[in-house]
């Protein structure tokens, strides 16, 4: 399990291993897989942090129109979120000095004091998303996604709408401001970029240190004063060379991947990808 930093300052803090590796041991799932979250562990901080920050500010300097996407009703909700972000800061991570720019709109402006991308989804007829700053989406574009429901915002997903549609319009009405949930999420691609705001989703080419998992550690909370939805996203990454000798990694990736449907693995850029691995690995 991955431990939030505890250091008087993150200079201090000396690199965790890859804290999350969300492969079942029955293979491939098409599942929420919601775990209950305890609001200490909303946000992760990390050895990255800095690197991270760094690159969100480069990001909106020359591509905010890529990351960034807001509408009029999502603003109040973006307000109510900033103040929570550091609230949550000053009560879990005190050793941080943190000053949010501010001329920014407040989801920016939270986005840049935490690693996390930040989406707030409103209640209208439908629930829809109306504000987010996503610098490392892992080839999506938020273009295409501001002021859509959460239907189609995930129709592109083989097998949501007959498994997920149903599960997760049920989960969001009916989350409560003191029960939250996490969850994870887990691709294999050939870029360790975290910016990655395209949809060609093509296989892992070159050796196995140029195979890279990534992960999304995805929290949903919902804001007491607006009744907005928070999504939160945190993404790891590691090449497959070096989590190879993790005790049953490669078993549990292989039945993953060949156990996907032919859809999913199509959509995902999976097609073939297990038998390049097992000769790879032979």
């Amino acid at each position: 399990m991955f431990l939030r930093l505890r250091g008087a300052d993150e200079k201090k803090v000396v690199a965790p291993a890859f804290p999350y590796i969300p492969l079942d041991a029955r293979g491939w799932r098409l599942a929420m897989g919601l775990r209950p979250l305890e609001v200490s562990r909303w946000l992760e901080i990390d050895h990255l942090r800095s690197e991270q920050l760094a690159l969100k500010k480069e990001l909106l300097a020359h591509q905010r129109d890529v990351v960034v996407a807001t509408l009029p009703e999502g603003d109040a909700a973006s307000s109510e979120l900033l103040v929570e972000v550091l609230e949550w800061l000053c009560r879990y991570a005190p050793w941080l000095k943190v000053t949010p720019p501010p001329s920014e709109h407040p989801i920016v402006a939270a986005a840049l004091v935490v690693q996390e991308d930040l989406c707030v989804l409103v209640r209208s007829d439908d629930w829809r998303l109306a504000a987010a700053c996503v610098c490392f989406p892992s080839r999506w574009l938020l273009a295409t996604k501001i002021g859509r429901t959460i239907d189609e915002i995930h129709q592109p997903v083989p097998g949501y709408g007959e498994s997920l549609a149903g599960p997760t319009n049920s989960v969001f009405d009916r989350l409560s401001e003191d029960k939250p949930y996490w969850r994870l999420n887990w691709t294999l691609i050939d870029d360790a970029t975290l910016h990655q705001p395209t949809s060609e989703h093509r296989a892992p080419h070159g050796d196995l240190d140029q195979w890279f998992f990534r992960v999304e550690r995805q929290s949903i909370r919902r804001l007491s004063e607006s009744g907005a939805i928070v999504f939160t996203i945190h993404n790891y990454v590691a090449s497959v060379a070096e989590l190879r000798d993790t005790p049953e990694f490669i078993e549990h990736l292989l039945m993953g991947l060949e156990g996907s449907p032919p859809a999913t693995q199509e959509y995902k850029g999976w097609i073939g990808v297990a038998e390049r691995l097992r000769e790879a690995l032979a």
